[in-house]
């Protein structure tokens, strides 16, 4: 059974059909990439597989249930989590309070006990915060726990983003530019840690990715957006031959050197 299943999915705004007909999955364990240019429906396709869009056609399943009439939240208490083209993190407060406040849906203790301190506010507070540390120091950001957002250069941003999304243990990780910002060097580390993500923590990824050899390094299968159709589909060394991705994707000419 698939972990993801998004099934002849199709979304249309006012005139326009930002989607038509799309269907992809990922499998248990699995990093899939969704690949495509600017325009290509690609954060739309996520929105609508996290519930901030309601698609005019088709379903999506999560582990054979269709969850295509959820809200957000009830996706992600079933293990669904997400990060964002644009960083959606509290610049005001610190690492460690974003992680935090990530985990709110695991709290169970009542606003009045919270206010007043009671111990079981206290005790599942060090149990939230043990958890934060522990992503942290997976994530090698131990030593930005204290530091606010504000002033932290974008890369370092997108790696903190989905540290939180992590502190919620999800099983189903969904990635929306996740190398944004970073250099050559450290999208190819991030890649890496993607890997050491599925194999460590067993999280399947889905992940939209313009950097193209971190994609193919690291993706078991690829699907290709263009004009929010699918385009092509299969794996990397498929993909990076295939004429028509080529041209939509990169342009007449290879300039990344993967064809």
């Amino acid at each position: 059974m698939a972990v993801l299943e998004v099934d002849n999915l199709g979304i249309r705004f006012g005139g326009l059909q930002a989607l038509e007909a799309v269907t992809f999955k990922a499998e248990e364990y699995e990093i899939v990439g969704l690949m495509g240019p600017n325009g290509a429906g690609k954060t739309t396709a996520f929105n609508c597989i996290t519930g901030l869009y309601e698609p005019t056609t088709g379903t999506v399943s999560y582990r054979g249930r269709d969850v295509t009439s959820l809200r957000s939240d009830q996706r992600a208490a079933l293990g669904i989590g997400r990060t964002f083209q644009q960083v959606g993190l509290v610049r005001t407060m610190t690492v460690l309070q974003n992680l935090l406040t990530a985990q709110h849906a695991r709290i169970r203790y009542s606003a009045g006990e919270g206010m007043f301190g009671a111990p079981t506010s206290v005790t599942e507070e060090r149990a939230l915060e043990r958890r934060a540390m522990e992503v942290l120091d997976f994530m090698d950001l131990t030593h930005l726990a204290n530091t606010k957002l504000a002033g932290l250069p974008y890369g370092t941003l997108k790696m903190v983003e989905a540290s939180a999304v992590l502190a919620t243990d999800p099983d189903l990780l969904l990635l929306d530019e996740p190398s944004a910002g970073m250099s050559p060097e450290e999208s190819h580390e991030f890649g890496e840690l993607l890997l050491d993500i599925r194999r460590t923590l067993g999280v399947t990824i889905v992940m939209i990715e313009h950097h193209v050899p971190m994609v193919v390094g690291v993706c078991d299968y690829i699907y290709v957006l263009n004009f929010g159709r699918l385009l092509a589909e299969g794996l990397p060394k498929d993909i990076q031959s295939h004429p028509e991705v080529i041209s939509a994707y990169f342009g007449e000419e290879d300039t990344y050197g993967v064809a």
